[in-house]
């Protein structure tokens, strides 16, 4: 009898105290909405004259077989680059941007997938066009980095949703308004176009073929009618003092409607031509960024490459690939709890990315708000509704349905709010889901439903985490207070 009394008492303490328990999560925490503002157009955080122009004034070279290294780059948002609008007007054009971006996203991700992994060449140019599913304005966040030898600085948006690097190139046919001039490929040292032959040309999902040079074309069309076609070639990238040979990329003579004030994009995406992709063997398949809360610091974001950008306070979750789309950073996300208590209507199946490659769950840099797919959205946020229904409410805003008014309010209480993926539960702060709207107190919970089956999450819930893009590991990690 002795023996079951004390067998007993162990059950019971192991199942009261020795596993974790989502009850035990707190289900408060403090947001102070006067500390909180709608950002404003911020000047850059990047010095021209501390970059060096001067091929002797470059430091390391990092080719195809050197030593592994690590670069940190400071990422400025978009809006630096529009210092005439209010931050009414830009937070309007940025949700404009979402909205377009987040449709794009889920057409390209419904496709039927292309059956060959490579594809020949169009000799003469290009017979139909390959629609990235980005639309105008794609990515949130860029830096500043050198084209060619010597080294020509511009402005390049960095982008997780696509797989390729470009920028615009002299003689431009077409070509948008940017604030460095348009680099020229013919005074570079380094600049070589790719023959139609080459492996890396036929890596391209639309590849043509100048006939008369026998060299590789490129073209990239937008979920919103905006384009950019050239040649596709190799050349150097210089990140501060450091040089990277041999990157393709995407010299664009023809442009048009992308990514005002900035040259191009550097692609991030999980592809073989993008940057992490070419770059893997001298980063270690490793990056990683933290992307500040603009409304309360002046500090720039940053993104690292290399070993350097693994935090050791990450916690991971584990990749998964999709079968018929390899651009987009897939995990699995198993359900949300709300003021310390799961969701009982966010199910892990709701999340799921089946056999063929549709539904599913990624982690994007250029989407803002965070899309649910619809049911989990309606149970996470009546959830929220019931633990603050202490807090004044107010209308509407644009794609948000949960509003409060917060004016003269100096501290409230809010409900917490945690992500489970697998092997990783992530706690947002409270200003990484409730967000000042306007300038007179009105603040949002900031996330959405969406009817597509892909839910993505965006870049205000990654706010001041570092994201840890750990390729070798196939794996995602959060970091948080990772900005310091």
């Amino acid at each position: 009898m002795e023996g079951r009394r004390k067998a007993l008492l162990f059950t019971l303490c192991f199942f009261s105290f020795c596993l974790p328990s989502f009850s035990s999560l707190p289900s408060y925490q403090t947001l102070i909405p006067t500390s909180h503002s709608l950002p404003s157009a911020s000047p850059t955080s990047f010095q021209p004259e501390s970059e060096p122009v001067s091929e002797s004034l470059i430091g390391s070279e990092l080719g195809s077989d050197s030593e592994l290294s690590s670069i940190t780059l400071n990422l400025d948002h978009i809006d630096a680059l529009s210092s005439n609008r209010t931050p009414q007007e830009l937070f309007t054009s940025r949700l404009q941007r979402d909205s377009r971006r987040v449709e794009s996203i889920a057409t390209l991700a419904a496709r039927v997938p292309r059956r060959n992994a490579t594809h020949a060449p169009r000799p003469g140019g290009f017979s139909s066009s390959v629609v990235s599913g980005l639309s105008q304005g794609s990515g949130e966040y860029f830096t500043r980095l050198g084209v060619g030898t010597p080294a020509r600085y511009v402005y390049m948006v960095l982008d997780t949703g696509s797989d390729i690097v470009w920028l615009q190139c002299a003689p431009c046919r077409r070509c948008y308004s940017q604030s460095d001039p348009i680099f020229d490929p013919r005074k570079s040292r380094t600049y070589s176009t790719i023959p139609c032959s080459s492996p890396l040309c036929r890596r391209l999902d639309s590849a043509g073929c100048n006939t008369r040079r026998r060299s590789c074309l490129y073209q990239v069309s937008y979920g919103d009618g905006s384009f950019t076609v050239g040649d596709f070639a190799t050349e150097t990238l210089t990140f501060r003092r450091n040089r990277v040979k041999g990157v393709a990329v995407g010299c664009g003579h023809d442009n048009e409607g992308l990514f005002v004030g900035a040259a191009g994009l550097l692609g991030l995406g999980k592809g073989r031509l993008s940057f992490p992709g070419q770059t893997g063997r001298r980063f270690n398949q490793k990056f990683s960024y933290c992307l500040v809360d603009r409304s309360a610091s002046s500090k720039p974001s940053s993104v690292v490459f290399g070993n350097a950008a693994v935090s050791r306070t990450a916690k991971f979750t584990p990749l998964l690939s999709n079968p018929k789309l390899d651009t987009f950073y897939y995990v699995e996300l198993l359900g949300i709890s709300v003021g310390g208590t799961r969701v009982p209507g966010v199910a892990a199946s709701l999340f799921k990315l089946d056999p063929i490659g549709n539904g599913g769950v990624i982690i994007d840099s250029g989407t803002s708000v965070t899309r649910l797919v619809r049911p989990a959205y309606i149970a996470m946020r009546d959830a929220f509704r019931v633990g603050a229904k202490s807090l004044k409410r107010a209308p509407d805003y644009s794609l948000f349905d949960t509003c409060f008014d917060l004016s003269h309010q100096n501290e409230v209480k809010v409900p917490t709010l945690v992500l489970h993926f697998r092997g990783a539960d992530v706690s947002l702060p409270a200003t990484n889901y409730l967000i000042p709207v306007d300038t007179n107190g009105k603040f949002c919970f900031a996330f959405a439903g969406t009817m597509s089956g892909l839910s993505i999450i965006g870049n205000i819930q990654q706010q001041g985490f570092r994201v840890v893009y750990d390729l070798m590991g196939s794996r995602v990690g959060f970091a948080p207070r990772g900005c310091a």
